[in-house]
């Protein structure tokens, strides 16, 4: 398997890239792995935060150009078919990190580039290691730079002037620079990496999970919505919602006696 699904803390998921003799680089096995993992996942209601990272020295350093193995469906389907098959499957990762329910922190341990940019850009909170090392990568092989969502996620975390910038060089940049742009929020020792994400986990956990649900839904949509009155009324509605779960007196008792909340997800 290139792709593993641990549970190293109650309630996180650990997603590992594990193809480090490559890079972790994608190929069609490694892609349906990880479309498989993360639908176990999204069922699964024990899993509160899910955490990815890479095996090796790696996080992901994007499309395996050495071959995506997938000449079979190139054959039936012809090329212009089976290749925009192939790309809405890869893209397909990011939408999903996108839209599971659970919160994703990627841990990028190495290298991110290309594929591995985009799916740390899908994530919704990211951590690196000092030794880690991005690029958007696509325009250096020879493709467009707005790839799997990249042209959207990028500008929006680090803004569009830096974005483009990125985007139009594909030059590498390294973790202290990532920090700096607003990519991701820590920098960690290499041995550091996981727990700094499982902190950051354990937070998040001290919230009622469909309230973690909601927040993460609302504040991506929230950059979709075109004026601040509909933002406020969406916001509107996920507090009026959250007040009526059970969970909601829970945590605000559990604030008050400074313990632990004990949540049933209801």
């Amino acid at each position: 398997m290139s792709v593993s699904l641990a549970a190293p803390r109650p309630g996180v998921a650990l997603v590992t890239l594990d193809r480090p003799e490559a890079l972790n680089a994608l190929d069609a096995a490694v892609v349906a792995e990880l479309h498989a993992v993360l639908d176990e996942v999204t069922h699964d209601e024990s899993t509160r935060v899910v955490v990815l990272t890479g095996a090796g020295r790696a996080f992901c350093a994007g499309l395996d150009l050495n071959g995506y193995d997938d000449g079979e469906r190139l054959t039936r389907r012809g090329r212009a078919l089976g290749q925009l098959t192939m790309q809405r499957e890869i893209a397909g990762l990011a939408q999903r990190l996108h839209a599971l329910p659970q919160p994703v922190i990627a841990a990028v341990n190495g290298a991110a580039a290309g594929a591995g940019l985009a799916l740390v850009c899908a994530s919704d909170v990211r951590i690196a290691a000092e030794p880690a090392v991005f690029a958007v990568s696509f325009i250096r092989a020879g493709y467009s730079a707005c790839d799997l969502g990249v042209s959207w996620l990028l500008p929006r975390i680090v803004g569009a002037g830096r974005a483009h910038e990125l985007m139009l060089t594909g030059r590498r940049f390294g973790s202290a620079q990532a920090l700096a742009y607003g990519l991701v929020t820590d920098v960690t020792g290499p041995a550091d990496l996981l727990e700094a994400a499982y902190r950051t986990a354990e937070e998040i956990m001290l919230n009622p999970p469909i309230s973690v649900e909601l927040t993460k839904q609302g504040m991506w949509l929230a950059l979709e919505t075109p004026s601040f009155d509909a933002a406020v009324e969406f916001e509107n509605r996920q507090q009026v919602l959250t007040a009526f779960t059970e969970d909601q007196p829970e945590a605000t008792r559990a604030f008050l006696e400074k313990r632990s909340p004990v949540y049933r997800r209801r």
